[in-house]
């Protein structure tokens, strides 16, 4: 059974509502209600939490869900969170530098410039996302 079935079983089980779910987790009621339609899935903490909300094991709640095995293993992998951030801020930097160094070459024409800067200031924007999201 996958873990939204089982999510939404068990607090079905239990008599609440997704609202009561929620505010116990600290999350939106649409949060809860895409765990249990499996439009996204809970971090290892709400699981942790939920598991001890339902006074389900870990092991009944995980068991047979590939999917949600997955989104933990990508979510809680720090090694391959770290190379992603660290090609991220490579590219960034050879972006920037082609950038400079195609801004020097360029005509002096003040718009080449300022569209150069432009795509300077998104390439960093992008980086800062993904550091951001990180935390």
């Amino acid at each position: 059974m996958e873990i939204g079935k089982k999510l939404k079983e068990a607090r079905l089980n239990r008599d609440l509502t997704q609202e009561v779910i929620a505010e116990k987790l600290n999350v939106s009621r649409q949060t809860i209600s895409n765990w249990e339609n499996e439009k996204s899935y809970p971090d290892i903490i709400s699981v942790i939490e939920l598991s001890n909300l339902y006074s389900i094991s870990l092991d009944d709640l995980l068991k047979g869900d590939d999917a949600m095995m997955e989104h933990l293993q990508e979510s809680t992998n720090v090694v391959k969170s770290n190379q992603k951030l660290l090609r991220a801020i490579i590219l960034n930097i050879i972006v920037v530098i082609l950038l400079v160094t195609l801004g020097m070459f360029l005509p002096s024409k003040s718009y080449y410039l300022v569209m150069i800067f432009c795509l300077a200031i998104v390439s960093s924007s992008l980086l800062l996302y993904q550091m951001i999201k990180r935390i």
